[in-house]
Parts: structure tokens; C-alpha cells; sequence
């Protein structure tokens, strides 16, 4: 699970030479960029403290979700931007205040930028860190706009599908976002139980989605737009933004080997360690379906 765009970070300095040849750099094929990476790039494996030179590898994708700018009879469940309060409250409302506490949801009033259906659609937005909104507007029409991370309450991440696991309710080869959202609607009364158990909330910003824009991923950790695919989260004290890296690795339910190189420009509250990576899918029914299965 990561927060993609968690706040744009200076590159490194050392970096600069060669992305300016890269700039001038138009290889004729595969072949020459390879070599031209060769020549000018050294390569280090990756290990832990330990040595150790295998790690995770998981996935993650921008959802979809159809929202409308008011509330609606089947709408009702907003998302949050930044309250004005968040900077001063350390840590800030947990999810379950914030659902159940009139001091808490007195701080969100008049911050919603938009609501939606599910509550585990808003959870899935937060879970992933962003995502896009097909937007019913008050006059009717409809937009798509992006929903981008701008913040947290400080709150400790947990895993919605561990719980389950721990209750005894799925095992953990099931415990997919699929098989989380089948348990919620056989299950409705323990809804809030479920949303509660993960205390963090994520809060928003929009952004508009052009024509352009909409075939760019959001903004990862490091400032720029992920490339689905060729994308992934990091930690950032085992690899600097910007690195180039060569992933092994398999498909998902597969033996075929995904093997390829990508670039780190994102983090997650999840993303810990050296030999550790989330690989982003894109956005769309396959890629969602692609990053639950890794």
C-alpha cells in the first residue's frame, strides 16, 4: 500500500551530467540503450542487512471511482481534503474518531471534495494514495479529475485483509481486495469494524485531468508522473529517487518471469526495507486485477 505523491523530494545532484545526455540520447532500438547504459551506469546488487538478495515485490494501480459533488441517496461517503488543523494536532482524529466524534467531524466539515458509493472504494483511494474520479457535477455534466495524496493523520497504516485473517473470517491466500469487498457485503453490520481496523485516513487535493494528463500516471514521491509499468515504490533510504532499477521477478499466478527495468519514484507507508518494491500497474480493470494478484 503506498500514498503516491507524498510530497516532491530535490534530486540528487549527481544525476544531472547524465540526464542531460539522456536528453540528447535517441537510441535506434533496444540494443543501444542497453549498451548506452552499460557504458555509463554502474550496478549494484541490492541485499538487506542480512545479505540477503531476495525481498517483496507487490503491486499497486490508480482506481476509478464514480463520485458526484453533492451528496446523493447512494452517495454518501465523502473525501477529505487537508483540514486546517492538521499540522497542529500530532497524532491527529483516527478513522473511527473521525466517523464517530462530532469534535472530529466538525474539523472535516466543509471539506469534502467529493463523495462516493462504497466506503471501501474511499478506503481502496486511500490505501493506494490516489486516484481518479469520474465527477457528476451539480449541473449534471460529468469530469474526470484526479485525486492526489496531500496528507495523513499520523495514525498507524493496518492492513484491512490481515485483520480479516486474524478474525478467522479469510485465509491468507484469499485475503484479495476482491474476497475483502465479498466479506463486507455478506457481512454489513461489521463494516465499521472492518474500516476501523486500519486507524490511518488519508486526505486529498484535486487536480484537474486533461486529455494529456489522463495518459500519465499521478505524481509519485519523487515529483513525476508514474509510467505504468516501468514505475515503482521504494524505500528511500535503501534507494535514492531516481535510480534505475532491474527487477526479477515473476508474473502474477504465473511462472512467467517479469523481468525488466524500471524506475524508483515513489514510497509507501508499507515500502520498508532494502530489497523491497511496489510495482505500479496503471490504472483500469486489468491493471486493479494485476495488483491484487501481486
Amino acid at each position: 500500500a503506498t500514498a503516491a505523491g507524498q510530497g516532491p523530494v530535490a534530486a540528487d545532484p549527481a544525476w544531472g551530467p547524465l540526464c542531460q545526455q539522456v536528453r540528447q540520447f535517441f537510441p535506434a532500438d533496444d540494443a543501444q540503450a542497453r549498451q548506452w547504459l552499460q557504458q555509463r551506469l554502474r550496478v549494484f546488487r541490492v541485499e538487506s542487512p542480512a545479505g540477503e538478495a531476495g525481498g517483496l515485490l507487490t503491486g499497486y494501480f490508480e482506481p476509478l471511482v464514480e463520485a458526484s459533488r453533492k451528496p446523493t441517496r447512494s452517495r454518501r461517503v465523502p473525501l477529505h481534503a487537508a483540514p486546517p488543523d492538521l499540522g497542529q494536532r500530532k497524532p491527529y482524529w483516527t478513522r473511527q474518531e473521525l466517523d464517530s466524534q462530532p469534535a472530529a467531524q466538525a474539523a472535516l466539515k466543509g471539506r469534502e471534495i467529493a463523495w462516493v458509493e462504497d466506503p471501501l472504494d474511499a478506503l481502496v483511494l486511500q490505501i493506494q494514495g490516489s486516484g481518479r474520479l469520474r465527477v457528476t457535477e451539480a449541473d449534471g455534466r460529468t469530469r474526470l479529475v484526479r485525486v492526489a495524496f496531500a496528507g495523513h493523520n499520523d495514525q498507524p497504516y493496518k492492513s484491512v485483509g490481515r485483520w480479516l485473517i486474524e478474525q478467522g473470517e479469510l485465509k491468507a491466500e484469499q485475503a484479495s481486495w476482491p474476497a475483502i469487498k465479498a466479506w463486507a457485503r455478506a457481512n454489513p453490520k461489521r463494516l465499521n469494524e472492518l474500516l476501523w481496523s486500519n486507524p490511518r485516513y488519508v486526505f486529498f487535493r484535486e487536480e484537474p485531468l486533461g486529455e494529456l494528463d489522463a495518459a500519465f500516471g499521478p505524481r509519485g514521491a519523487q515529483g513525476v508522473a508514474l509510467t505504468p509499468g516501468r514505475s515503482i515504490a521504494v524505500d528511500p533510504q535503501s534507494i535514492p529517487y531516481g535510480t534505475p532499477v532491474w527487477i526479477d521477478s515473476t508474473e502474477p499466478l504465473s511462472t512467467r518471469p517479469l523481468q525488466r527495468l524500471v524506475m524508483a519514484q515513489d514510497t509507501g507507508s508499507a515500502i520498508i526495507g532494502a530489497v523491497r518494491a511496489d510495482f505500479f500497474w496503471g490504472w483500469g480493470d486489468e491493471p486493479e486485477a494485476q495488483a491484487g494478484r501481486t
